[in-house]
């Protein structure tokens, strides 16, 4: 079975969401079957790149409500984080143009290392007091607080076209199936579940996902007689 889950780094209903569904995975008896892709989703794709601005001020003008609203929400968010034992800061935190970002996550996409990296994007921008964005010098550093070579993230971040198709992909993608919103999962391309959904509701998606699955074919007979295959026909060589 294979997940894709659209997220962006901005977004902290991705942050708490992702750790719903991996409550749920851990007690999916059939959880090592399950690929896991991230793919990109950019809330702000109209923000200047390297942009960063505090988020409360931010939320306050998007939402049309008071910076006190706003802060009210963040706290709200932080009480939900701390639910799952994750750390959530609420007051500081900043928000920016997030395609670095995507762009990384799919250089550690191609390393087998997805999943590290974006925990370490989450935790940089929701758990930590240095601001997360606006600078490539600070994601160079959250690559390496995750294992990450640093010299070759620089070189991904500083050659403006690496990864990009691969982020554009992912967003186009997304405008076809119809993602308004974030996160987004889809399951082996058939069934889709919509936010940070409680834990329940994505053991119930993979256990329909993997019931509607197809069954192994069972072979009858040996695999020793006349067939053909991609190199052409051949006769079994009999004794």
């Amino acid at each position: 079975m294979r997940v894709d889950i659209w997220t962006d780094i901005n977004c902290p209903f991705c942050y708490i969401g992702k750790a719903r569904f991996e409550q749920a995975l851990e007690g999916f008896p059939h959880a090592s079957d399950v690929e896991i892709v991230h793919r990109s989703f950019e809330l702000d794709p109209t923000s200047k790149p390297g942009s960063s601005a505090p988020v409360v001020p931010m939320l306050a003008k998007k939402y049309g409500i008071s910076e006190a609203q706003a802060a009210a929400n963040e706290r709200g968010l932080g009480a939900q984080a701390q639910e799952l034992g994750l750390a959530y800061q609420v007051e500081g935190r900043d928000a920016g143009n997030s395609f670095d970002m995507h762009r990384l996550l799919h250089w550690a996409l191609d390393l087998g290392r997805q999943e590290a990296l974006l925990d370490a994007l989450y935790r940089a921008n929701f758990a930590e007091s240095e601001p997360a964005f606006g600078s490539r010098d600070r994601l160079v550093e959250i690559a390496e607080s995750a294992g990450f070579d640093g010299a070759a993230a620089r070189a991904v971040l500083e050659d403006e076209t690496a990864y990009a198709d691969a982020v554009r992909a992912d967003e186009e993608a997304a405008s076809r199936i119809g993602i308004g919103g974030v996160p987004f999962f889809v399951f082996d391309g058939k069934y889709a579940v919509s936010g940070a959904q409680p834990p329940a509701v994505f053991t119930d998606a993979l256990d329909k996902v993997w019931g509607d699955r197809p069954e192994p074919l069972t072979v009858i007979g040996g695999d020793d007689d006349a067939a053909c295959g991609p190199d052409g026909c051949e006769l079994p060589q009999r004794g």
